[in-house]
């Protein structure tokens, strides 16, 4: 795992294809402080992520698992950085990476499955359903999990199966 004071990060592009130093606010987030907004900001953008972006993932997951209980937004931006990591105009891994990635997304996996466990609000549980799905190597239904919503499920459901709505 890349360590928070390494100086690559300061190399590291993120979601604007930018040099973007993930590690100050990683350690901002180790001191208690959210800084979700500025990761969905500045590590992801309209489907771009950068190499900051697969960086943070260890590292955030290290965080997560020293706290009691998850952000959905722990799963939903892992599970929208793991997705968008198989478009072909973002950047593959790098090899001195994918060890600490694959890592990370084992004990992410076994975050989610553990609050999934328990009674999760809607965005937690479509968020770390994404998460295990995509874990397991399913990335078309990692997708689908990630990039929908209750109501869109809802309309399809509607439109497409003979169920009523007493089953929403």
């Amino acid at each position: 795992m890349l360590s928070l004071t390494d100086p690559i990060w300061q190399e590291l592009e993120g979601g604007y294809r930018v040099p973007y130093d993930a590690s100050k606010a990683l350690a901002q987030m180790e001191r208690g402080e959210s800084v979700w907004n500025e990761f969905w900001n500045e590590l992801h953008h309209q489907g771009d992520v950068g190499v900051a972006s697969y960086a943070a993932i260890p590292q955030l997951v290290r965080i997560s698992e020293g706290r009691r209980g998850s952000d959905w937004n722990l799963y939903a931006f892992a599970a929208t950085v793991e997705v968008e990591r198989h478009r072909k105009s973002n950047p593959p891994l790098p090899d001195w990476l994918a060890f600490s990635y694959k890592v990370a997304w084992e004990g992410l996996v076994k975050l989610a499955l553990s609050d999934l466990a328990g009674k999760p609000d809607e965005l937690t549980l479509r968020s770390a359903l994404s998460v295990v799905a995509l874990g397991r190597g399913d990335i078309k239904l990692g997708a689908l999990l990630i990039h929908s919503d209750t109501s869109e499920i809802a309309a399809y459901l509607e439109d497409n199966l003979a169920w009523s709505s007493q089953y929403a």
